[in-house]
């Protein structure tokens, strides 16, 4: 079972057939989920005794499982935030399982954690941190806020060793993304809502008028958002980070979706303030053209980090006794894939130019987009676009006219734009980070509106 065999070699050709089929498809078929009962129908059960062999399953797998999954690296996927791999990235993340890595510590991984770091080590000079700036690729930002915001409790603990709060608290507005009320739950630390205006943007005096009006002593961070999920807005992160100093609060920065734009230079003022923070995520299976999952976590001083998440056993001594960089120390986490090893790969490969360009187009398909719907009498657009996040209404439209029309566009093979809520109130929205996804296509989607 564990020798490359005859059996093995042909398994290994049929697999290398279907990825290198799968990646020339142009475009992508969107496909679509099926009921339980029609995949089993289709499948039936396949955990046997003897097993069915590879070359079968490989077939069953591409003929009917496959199918069943949207492919969210399709040009007009347009829903959520959508996942657009180069094929550089993809084809080393073939190389990666192949290899058999653990990315867990500098003993087991040197070279794949050094070369992980050489990619955070982009980001965070991207992002004008010091160069003694550092973090690890964890699963998703919501292992990476739970991280980040683990360690900043973890500098506070130290700093009020002989004063602790009652409860400890994180602020941040109702906008933030729901791992960060997760993450609440999961510490047992209460949340301190920000009101905010009416385009949900947080400034430093909203966020120091909240603190002073909750009168909560225990507040030890502050989360901005660099691109909200629902509309991309990005937070005021200079004056907020303005506050966080002044008040000596942690400031972190949940940029999973929006941080990306900071490679693109028509759009990187948006993010001033952002040298300021304490940590950030960015994920570049989003918007940076690397396969699921990968996110960046950054620390501005990976030092409380890492005392905030090394875990102590007597098998774990050899590796903690020295100081190699060893990635588990820096999330919530010990066994881990070196999953930024793709992302890493395919910017050395390609350059951080074509990073520029593919992001820019993004960003000018997405203007087109506005432009489109400002220009057609049935439809409105709900905010002017920061990033490449278009939400927009179709008037006169109930919550089940944006169902059957979103059903529709999927069963058709045409585009998936599903409905989200806005202000209580039933909208729609285009996440554009494909940078395959063209003029022509949001046209075309938004003529089915008429």
């Amino acid at each position: 079972m564990h020798r490359f065999d005859a059996g093995s070699e042909v398994l290994a050709d049929a697999v290398l057939a279907y990825s290198r089929e799968r990646m020339s498809l142009s475009p992508v078929p969107l496909d679509a989920a099926k009921t339980p009962e029609e995949l089993f129908a289709a499948v039936g059960t396949t955990i046997t005794a003897s097993g069915l062999g590879g070359e079968k399953l490989l077939r069953l797998f591409g003929d009917e499982l496959a199918a069943a999954c949207i492919s969210i690296d399709s040009p007009r996927y347009l829903s959520f935030i959508p996942c657009a791999p180069t094929k550089a990235s993809i084809l080393f993340d073939l190389v990666v399982s192949a290899s058999s890595l653990y990315g867990g510590t500098w003993l087991e991984g040197a070279g794949a954690v050094y070369a992980e770091n050489q990619a955070l080590g982009w980001l965070a000079g991207l992002a004008g941190l010091p160069e003694t700036a550092g973090g690890v690729f964890v699963p998703g930002a919501t292992v990476g806020n739970l991280s980040a915001l683990v360690a900043a409790r973890y500098r506070a603990r130290q700093e009020r060793a002989s004063d602790p709060p009652r409860r400890w608290a994180i602020a941040a507005t109702d906008h933030v993304h729901s791992s960060v009320l997760s993450a609440c739950e999961v510490m047992d630390v209460d949340f301190v809502p920000i009101p905010v205006p009416d385009d949900g943007r947080l400034t430093g005096p909203a966020l120091l008028e909240a603190l002073e009006a909750a009168g909560h002593d225990g507040v030890f961070a502050v989360v901005a958002t660099a691109g909200t999920t629902n509309l991309g807005i990005i937070d005021d992160l200079d004056s907020v980070g303005q506050v966080c100093a002044d008040r000596g609060l942690w400031f972190h920065v949940d940029g999973a979706y929006g941080l990306a734009a900071l490679v693109a230079p028509s759009v990187r003022s948006r993010f001033n303030g952002i040298e300021r923070a304490d940590s950030f995520v960015v994920d570049p299976h989003k918007w940076l053209f690397a396969p699921f999952d990968c996110c960046a976590l950054v620390y501005r001083d990976p030092a409380v980090a890492r005392a905030a998440h090394t875990q102590r056993a007597g098998y774990l001594d050899v590796l903690t006794a020295d100081d190699q960089f060893n990635p588990s120390d820096y999330a919530v986490g010990l066994t881990r894939r070196p999953r930024g090893l793709p992302f890493w790969f395919s910017l050395a490969a390609h350059g951080t130019d074509a990073y520029t360009t593919a992001v820019e187009r993004t960003l000018t398909v997405a203007r087109y987009a506005a432009a489109q719907i400002r220009d057609r009498p049935y439809l409105d657009l709900l905010h002017e676009p920061e990033l490449s996040v278009v939400a927009f209404r179709r008037r006169d439209w109930s919550p089940g006219d944006y169902a059957a029309w979103s059903r529709d566009l999927l069963a058709g093979g045409t585009a998936f734009v599903v409905e989200t809520i806005h202000e209580g109130e039933t909208v729609t929205r285009f996440a554009v980070v494909n940078p395959e996804t063209t003029e022509a296509d949001i046209a075309m989607i938004l003529d089915t509106m008429a």
